[in-house]
C-alpha cells in the first residue's frame, strides 16, 4: 500500500480561516460528481441480466453480469485506496471513473461480438465507477469539523438519490438511441454509461483542487507524514487496535449485506404474488428513496445524537423491515413499506458506519481502513446475494428476511458491548483523530 520512492503529492499550507470555505467548495464538487456518476451506473445496470441472457444464450447465467460488477467493485477498492493513499483523493476518483468507462466500452464490444468472457471482464471492470461513487462519501470527511463528518458524508449519499431514481428510467430511451445501428440495443445504455463516466472524471479532475486528502495531511502536522503509518498494515493494525472502528467494519458490511439479500429477490417474491412490473417498479424506486433521500437526517442524527446511536437504530430499522416484508406475503402495501424501511435502515448504516470508521483510526491510516471498509462490505453484499437465490428456492422468502435479521444480532450486541466498554473519546482526542 505504501507509495513507490518520489510518488507521493504535497499541497500547499492552507490557512485554517479559509477552511470551511475549501470544505464547502469539495462538498459541492463531489455532490455534482455523485450526481453525474451515480447516473452511469444505474442506467445500464438494469439491462445487465438482459444482455448476459443474449449473450450467453440462455438466463441461467444472466445474473453473472450484475455479479462480475459487485466483484470488480470489490476487487479495486484496495488498489483504489493504495492510490489514494499516496496520490489523493482526485487521482484515485479520476482513475476509477476512467477504468468503469473502459468497461462499459468493453461490453458494448461483448455485446457486438456475442463473446461472454469479455462481457464479464467489461462488467467487473465497469464495477470501478461504483467503487469511485462509494469512496467520494469519504472524501467528503476529509475536511469536515468532526461534529459534522457524518453530515457531509450524508449529503453525498444523497446525492446519488437523482441517479439512483432516474437511472432505471432512463435505460428504455437511452437503449432505442441506438435502435438501427450496430451497436445492440441492450448495449446501448453502457454507452452513455461511459460518456457518464469520462464528464464525472473530468469534471472531478479539473475542479477538486486542492485534494482534500492531502490537505487534510497536511492539516494533521508533519508528525503524520510517514508512509508507514499509510500503509495497509498501519490500516490493519489501526482496526485491530479499535474496537469502535471494528464495530464501523461490522456495521457497514452486516446493513449492507442485509439490504441486498433481501431486495435482489423482492421481485421475485412481489411476481409469485401476482404484482406486474409497475408494481414492482413502485416498490423499488420506495426503497430507492429511502436509501438515499433520507441519508441528511442520518447524517444529523449520527452528529448530533451519536454514532452508536443511529447503529442501534439501523438495526431496529433493518429488523422491522425483514418482518414487514418476510411476512407480507400478497398485500402488497406491507412489502411496499418493509423495503422502503430496509433502505431507511441501510442509511442509517451506511451514513453512521461511514463515520464512526473515519472517527475511529488515525488520520493517516483512514485511505487504507476505507478502502478495507468497501472491499469487506462489496464481498459480504456478493456472497449475500448469490446466497439469496439459493436460500430463496430451498426455504421461501420468509425465511430469507429471517436469516437477514438474524445477520444484525451480533452487530447490535457488538454496539451495545462497545457503548458499554468503549465510549466515545474525548473531544480533544476526536479531533486529533486518536483512536478509542
Amino acid at each position: 500500500m505504501s507509495a513507490a520512492p518520489g510518488a507521493e503529492r504535497t499541497v500547499a499550507p492552507v490557512d485554517l480561516a479559509a477552511l470551511p470555505g475549501l470544505q464547502r467548495r469539495t462538498s459541492a464538487v463531489l455532490i455534482a460528481s455523485q450526481m453525474l456518476g451515480g447516473l452511469g451506473v444505474p442506467i445500464s445496470i438494469a439491462l445487465a441480466p438482459v444482455l448476459a441472457t443474449e449473450v450467453s444464450g440462455t438466463e441461467a447465467l444472466s445474473g453473472f453480469a450484475s455479479t462480475a460488477a459487485v466483484i470488480g467493485t470489490a476487487l479495486v477498492s484496495l488498489p483504489l485506496a493504495a492510490l489514494m493513499t499516496a496520490r489523493g483523493r482526485r487521482p484515485g476518483l479520476v482513475v476509477a471513473y476512467a477504468i468503469g468507462a473502459a468497461g462499459a466500452a468493453l461490453v458494448v464490444v461483448a455485446a457486438s461480438v456475442k463473446s461472454f468472457p469479455l462481457l464479464m471482464l467489461g462488467m467487473a471492470c465497469f464495477g470501478a465507477a461504483s467503487s469511485a461513487n462509494l469512496q467520494a462519501r469519504f472524501a467528503a470527511a476529509d475536511l469536515a469539523a468532526p461534529d459534522r463528518r457524518a453530515r457531509a458524508i450524508s449529503i453525498v449519499v444523497w446525492a446519488s438519490t437523482i441517479g439512483a431514481v432516474l437511472g432505471p428510467n432512463l435505460s428504455a430511451p437511452a437503449s432505442r438511441s441506438f435502435a438501427g445501428t450496430s451497436i445492440p440495443e441492450t448495449a446501448g445504455p453502457f454507452v452513455w454509461a461511459g460518456a457518464v463516466f469520462i464528464l464525472t472524471g473530468t469534471l472531478i479532475g479539473v475542479l477538486l483542487r486542492p485534494d482534500p486528502l492531502l490537505t487534510a495531511r497536511a492539516l494533521a502536522g508533519p508528525g503524520e507524514q510517514t508512509r508507514a503509518g499509510r500503509s495497509l498494515r498501519a490500516g490493519l493494525a489501526a482496526v485491530k487496535a479499535s474496537p469502535r472502528a471494528r464495530l464501523a467494519l461490522v456495521t457497514v458490511a452486516v446493513s449492507h449485506t442485509t439490504m441486498v439479500s433481501i431486495m435482489v429477490m423482492t421481485p421475485v417474491d412481489l411476481g409469485h404474488h401476482g404484482a406486474g412490473l409497475e408494481l414492482v417498479g413502485l416498490v423499488i424506486s420506495g426503497h430507492i428513496a429511502g436509501m438515499f433521500a433520507f441519508s441528511p437526517v442520518m447524517g444529523w442524527l449520527a452528529d448530533r445524537i451519536g454514532r452508536l446511536s443511529v447503529i442501534g437504530l439501523a438495526a431496529g430499522l433493518l429488523s422491522v423491515a425483514a418482518l414487514l416484508a418476510g411476512t407480507a406475503g400478497p398485500s402488497h402495501g406491507q412489502s411496499a413499506l418493509g423495503l422502503f424501511l430496509l433502505g431507511l435502515g441501510w442509511s442509517a448504516g451506511m451514513v453512521s458506519g461511514s463515520a464512526l470508521l473515519t472517527d475511529s483510526v488515525p488520520q493517516p491510516a483512514r485511505a487504507a481502513v476505507q478502502g478495507l471498509s468497501d472491499l469487506t462490505m462489496n464481498t459480504s453484499a456478493g456472497v449475500g446475494g448469490a446466497a439469496a437465490g439459493l436460500i430463496m428456492s430451498q426455504a421461501g422468502y420468509g425465511w430469507l428476511n429471517a436469516i437477514g435479521a438474524a445477520l444484525l444480532l451480533p452487530m447490535a450486541a457488538l454496539a451495545l458491548f462497545t457503548a458499554r466498554r468503549h465510549p466515545a473519546p474525548a473531544k480533544a482526542e476526536a479531533e486529533a483523530g486518536i483512536s478509542s
